[in-house]
């Protein structure tokens, strides 16, 4: 969707600090938001910039029921921020469900992600193909396996589960199904509302990995 110089302007704005009440730019299908904002976006808002990201496309488009927004940032920072299993690990499984979900936007919200947390460009494009693929160990392919079949319907086998359980603990399991099925939703979300790539550099928290 094209998009005017003056509302990329006006969003820039958004991102440095309050502005006057105005419709910014259309992101999805759903309308532009307009300020003022609803107090539980503006509070988000401003924790993502302290926190050193950008509000990005899809809080624009979420933001519009301010509680479920809310309420999917939190699952998405307890994610990133308070998991025991390590963020390296989480990040392979958000990428490989955003590939099956065939999320564009998440692809390309998670891709520097994945470069943070150490993953080569060779490892990035080889994460489709991982069974044929040597850059794999194999507490990463145990994950995958299970990503894979759980992301493609939900049934795994006893053999995949038994891999994965020799490699994780259970705790560890329960936060590696909440991530698929939390960016498997969220990678339906990003088709369904057709929410547009970000190609202004604007990322989400990275925190660290």
């Amino acid at each position: 969707m094209r998009k005017t110089t003056i509302g990329w302007t006006l969003l820039g704005l958004l991102l440095a600090g309050p502005v006057a009440a105005e419709e910014f730019p259309k992101v999805s299908r759903l309308p532009a938001l307009k300020e003022p904002f609803d107090p539980i976006l503006q509070e988000m808002f401003d924790k993502r910039r302290t926190m050193g990201g950008a509000v990005i496309n899809l809080q624009l488009t979420n933001g519009h029921a301010p509680k479920f927004s809310r309420a999917s940032a939190a699952m998405a920072f307890t994610i990133r921020f308070d998991a025991v299993t390590p963020r390296r690990l989480l990040e392979l499984v958000i990428f490989r469900t955003a590939e099956i979900v065939g999320s564009d936007y998440e692809i390309n919200q998670h891709r520097p992600l994945m470069k943070l947390c150490g993953y080569s460009e060779a490892q990035i494009a080889e994460v489709a193909t991982w069974r044929a693929s040597s850059l794999f160990d194999a507490k990463q392919r145990a994950l995958l396996g299970y990503v894979e079949q759980m992301a493609h319907g939900g049934d795994v086998d006893d053999a995949t589960f038994a891999a994965l359980a020799a490699q994780f603990s259970s705790r560890e399991i329960v936060e590696v199904t909440y991530t698929v099925g939390s960016y498997y939703a969220n990678g339906l979300l990003t088709k369904a509302l057709k929410i547009e790539r970000e190609t202004d550099g604007r990322q989400t928290v990275a925190g660290s990995c």
